[in-house]
């Protein structure tokens, strides 16, 4: 794990010095685990929600009736078992 220098405002640093205390941790490994929670949120908070992904294919079927196709195919497996 490559190793880096941060730089942190004094009051910040006496937190983390305290919390690493508290949870008998290191405060190289609350960084870490704060970086990484951080990470997860942002690309969580990139990636479109299901309403954005279904306003953005909406009306992309152009093949007539939607469901009437989806019956079509049922009934096509249907009739091979």
């Amino acid at each position: 794990m490559p190793r880096t220098i941060i730089n942190l405002a004094d009051d910040d640093k006496r937190w983390l010095d305290q919390q690493a205390r508290q949870r008998r941790v290191s405060m190289t490994s609350l960084v870490a685990e704060a970086v990484s929670e951080y990470r997860v949120r942002q690309e969580a908070a990139e990636r479109p929600d299901l309403q954005s992904s279904l306003n953005s294919t909406k009306g992309t079927w152009r093949r007539g009736e939607g469901m009437g196709w989806q019956e079509g195919m049922r009934k096509e497996w249907d009739d091979r078992l």
